[in-house]
């Protein structure tokens, strides 16, 4: 039904069947880049097994997610999205590779760019959209917009840099307090790394042994400045001192998920390990940042051209036999109208009323009323219970 050739793709093992549009393989073996590591004596394994399934899921979250960063920056063009806008295009197989990994006990905080992370953890495109767009069918009822998105086990969203990382140790010390085997994932970026607050979380992190990945994803560059510029020792792997770490090409989607399945059994059994992904952003800092005045045009291209995590991904699965060409043009096509209608209906939803600008304060308000900062105000405080839009 099939035969065996030898290839030369990298990340694919070299001898690979062809098959058939109508006899797929059902699983194929993928080789990464080597894992550098600090203070282990072992790593993750430098390959996987990855099913058909799994493969077509890789592909089309990191496509959604793609799609859905492209809509975000057409809103914001069009001056539809107010303040903030961070976008999250060229590190799709960051946040897939770890969310494949993660179980339901798990847990995630971090910064500002998580549109993606939003919709991985629940949210519906639409969900998603509409908080940015400030409308009530959000995740957080428009409340929150760009930098302060919610779901059930991800905590946000955090608009301080750097100030989710000493949270995320503290959902790890929940974690470890009430005994779920659950793990946090905190994940700040190469411009925050030298905030004095992720080496106090560091440190006590490593004291009570918590459940903590804490998780550098390093694209090379802050807010307009180089890592270089920026770091003494950019092997942000190895910055926990005593911490382990692990190094990931973090454009590689199974590379992060081997890496991610390792951290998440090492720091149950022995506490916390850092884990830098390296990856790329193809946009600015944030929308007002062109991205082109501290890095070229041409390096950029390039990157998009020889490392991009979505069409790397599509050619090694493709030259397995797990999918087609046509049947990843028939994903796309879905994913393409699942965003565009999500973006209509984002567009045509509406924002909360007035009253509803101070609920939510608390979850379950025990103090009755609660008046504003005048005295005579109408509006008062009070708990409206919704539903995130899943």
């Amino acid at each position: 039904m099939f035969r065996t050739v030898v290839v030369e793709l990298p990340g694919l093992l070299k001898k690979t069947p062809l098959r058939s549009a109508k006899n797929y393989a059902t699983e194929a073996k993928f080789e990464t880049k080597p894992f550098k590591l600090h203070n282990l004596t072992t790593g993750p394994p430098t390959s996987a097994t990855v099913t058909k399934d799994e493969a077509i899921s890789y592909y089309r979250s990191m496509q959604v997610i793609r799609r859905l960063e492209t809509s975000a920056g057409n809103l914001y063009k069009e001056k539809i999205v107010r303040g903030f806008c961070h976008l999250y295009s060229g590190q799709e197989a960051c946040a897939v590779g770890m969310k494949a990994a993660m179980r339901p006990q798990d847990n995630i905080i971090s910064a500002y760019r998580v549109h993606g992370w939003t919709n991985l953890m629940g949210v519906s495109v639409k969900g998603v959209l509409s908080e940015l767009t400030g409308k009530q069918g959000g995740c957080a009822r428009g409340k929150g917009g760009s930098m302060h998105m919610y779901a059930p086990n991800f905590y946000g969203g955090n608009g301080i840099v750097g100030a989710q990382v000493p949270l995320g140790a503290g959902v790890a010390l929940a974690c470890q307090y009430k005994g779920n085997n659950g793990v946090c994932l905190a994940l700040y970026g190469d411009g925050a790394s030298n905030q004095g607050q992720v080496f106090e979380a560091y440190n006590m992190a490593h004291l009570w042994k918590l459940p903590c990945i804490f998780v550098c994803e390093n694209n090379g560059y802050g807010m307009g400045t180089s890592a270089k510029r920026s770091s003494s020792n950019v092997n942000y792997y190895q910055r926990g001192d005593a911490l382990p770490g692990i190094w990931v090409d973090g454009m590689d989607v199974v590379a992060v998920k081997l890496a991610t399945d390792f951290a998440i059994d090492y720091v149950l059994n022995h506490g916390p390990v850092v884990m830098e992904v390296v990856t790329y952003r193809y946009s600015g800092h944030s929308m007002s940042d062109p991205g082109t005045s501290y890095r070229t045009r041409d390096e950029i291209q390039e990157v998009r051209q020889t490392r991009d995590p979505i069409s790397s991904f599509k050619d090694k699965i493709i030259n397995a036999g797990l999918v087609t060409a046509d049947d990843l043009k028939k994903i796309d096509a879905e994913i393409k109208k699942e965003v565009d209608d999500a973006t209509k209906a984002a567009k045509a939803d509406t924002e909360i009323g007035l009253p509803e600008l101070t609920t939510d304060i608390y979850s379950n308000n025990l103090d009755g009323d609660i008046r504003g900062a005048n005295p005579n105000s109408w509006l008062k405080h009070g708990s409206l219970k919704h539903a995130v839009n899943l």
